[in-house]
């Protein structure tokens, strides 16, 4: 059985990507690192759901859920006009990157020949730019990315954590997603 390093944005979006893997043949390991997510609060709600999630359905995860919201920051200190936009090239561009990243470095660490992430469930990421940034971090680290669109179980997996009582985020992650989703509707 291959072995992957799945990358966990929340539970509810690793709930379609475990089952799709694990019926495609991979024995999956989960890891949260998601340093994008703001405020504190919600960090530890979506961390929470996870621990839930990989409890429940049983899976393997490794330790890496630290809170990362300084590096993410800094990250984005010198981007400039498309940052508070709902899906911006940079920042997105950038929160992959990074997410994926430590994702690639803990796979190589610790022997796993590929990762993947959950990012691939959501119909509101940008799924070439993850799959593009992906490859490129694979190749930079002498892994494979395994890109599968998971989307058409989006729905199905939302529906499975509302039925385990998952804490279900209303916003991407990021204090610009959480201004898109709240702050805009206040402006106007």
């Amino acid at each position: 059985m291959k072995q992957i390093l799945l990358h966990c944005c929340c539970g509810p979006c690793t709930i379609y990507p475990l089952q799709s893997l694990r019926d495609s043949g991979y024995r999956v390991t989960g890891f949260f690192y998601n340093p994008n997510i703001h405020p504190f609060r919600e960090y530890v709600a979506r961390l929470s759901s996870y621990e839930e999630m990989a409890k429940l359905y049983e899976l393997p995860v490794l330790p890496g859920g630290e809170y990362g919201l300084e590096e993410f920051l800094f990250a984005l200190k010198d981007v400039k006009g498309d940052v508070y936009e709902p899906v911006s090239s940079t920042r997105c561009e950038i929160c992959y990157r990074l997410r994926l990243e430590r994702t690639a470095i803990v796979c190589k660490r610790d022997g796993y020949e590929a990762f993947s992430t959950t990012l691939l469930v959501s119909p509101y990421q940008n799924h070439d730019m993850i799959r593009q940034v992906g490859e490129r971090i694979a190749e930079a680290y002498e892994l494979g990315f395994v890109y599968s669109d998971f989307r058409p179980g989006f729905r199905r997996g939302q529906k499975s954590a509302v039925e385990a009582g998952f804490y279900m985020q209303k916003y991407c992650g990021c204090v610009f997603s959480e201004y898109d989703r709240y702050g805009r509707r206040e402006d106007k």
